[in-house]
């Protein structure tokens, strides 16, 4: 039976909110409490909560479209997009990798910085991750670079969870990394990271990979990632890539991408 939670988006102000400062209230058996969109550790202690706000009530589709272009770009080349063995970065709890499995992939290996997110997983979505690690990239130790690393991982994923500081420059970077020299890549990014006057540092790695020897682009698209609470679309890029090679710390630090 689907829990079906009591939530209210704000009324006032609303054009003076950020995406990355939206918000809602939870009415619960403690009162009204506020919740950031982004305050993911909150939501995920919640059944149900995150599918409600983010699928139910503003209609996400990017699970699906990141999905459906990498599957479209593996099988265009000849791949058999079933075994692909894949790093799914910023996995939450589990909505990317449930997509993932319906498709028939090889092996899902879930990756997030915050315990309640693994938890969740668990919980909602027990069986889709072959291992699921809780662990900050920036600071990974040795021993559990390794350990991910044997998977031997030929695809990472990472979906609406770059940029506004939820997955670090240095983090992504060190997954991409961490998957096979050569590889696909397959993520989403806001439109406006591609604007030129967005000199925010994972914007500026964004354009300086793309348009690197490392990555080959293979498919992109424009498309409705989901609604704003005022009920205006918020537009995306979803990206599938080739990895060709490991990005090199002297090509990082000439960018000024290794903070």
């Amino acid at each position: 039976m689907t829990i079906r939670h009591q939530i209210q988006f704000p009324k006032d102000e609303l054009t003076s909110i950020n995406q990355d400062e939206a918000y809602f209230y939870l009415q619960g058996s403690g009162g009204k409490r506020k919740i950031r969109f982004h305050d993911y550790d909150e939501i995920y202690q919640v059944p149900g909560l995150y599918e409600q706000i983010f699928y139910d009530r503003l209609k996400c589709t990017s699970p699906g479209k990141v999905a459906s272009i990498l599957e479209s770009a593996v099988k265009q080349y000849q791949n058999n997009f079933t075994e692909l063995r894949i790093l799914d970065l910023g996995a939450g709890n589990g909505m990317m990798g449930e997509e993932l499995k319906k498709h028939g992939v090889s092996r899902l290996i879930g990756v997030d910085i915050i315990p309640e997110a693994y938890d969740a997983a668990i919980r909602d979505r027990p069986g889709v991750y072959d291992a699921y690690y809780v662990e900050d990239f920036t600071i990974l130790d040795k021993d559990k670079k390794e350990e991910i690393a044997a998977w031997q991982c030929d695809c990472m994923v990472t979906v609406a969870a770059l940029g506004f500081g939820d997955i670090p420059t240095k983090a992504f970077l060190e997954a991409f990394n961490i998957i096979k020299s050569e590889a696909w890549v397959a993520f989403n990014i806001k439109d406006t990271f591609f604007d030129r006057s967005d000199d925010s540092g994972f914007s500026k790695m964004i354009r300086e990979l793309i348009f690197s020897k490392y990555l080959d682009i293979y498919y992109i698209e424009r498309y409705r990632h989901r609604l704003s609470i005022e009920g205006e679309p918020l537009y995306y890029f979803a990206i599938t890539g080739w990895k060709t090679s490991d990005v090199p710390d002297d090509f990082m630090e000439e960018k000024g991408l290794m903070a």
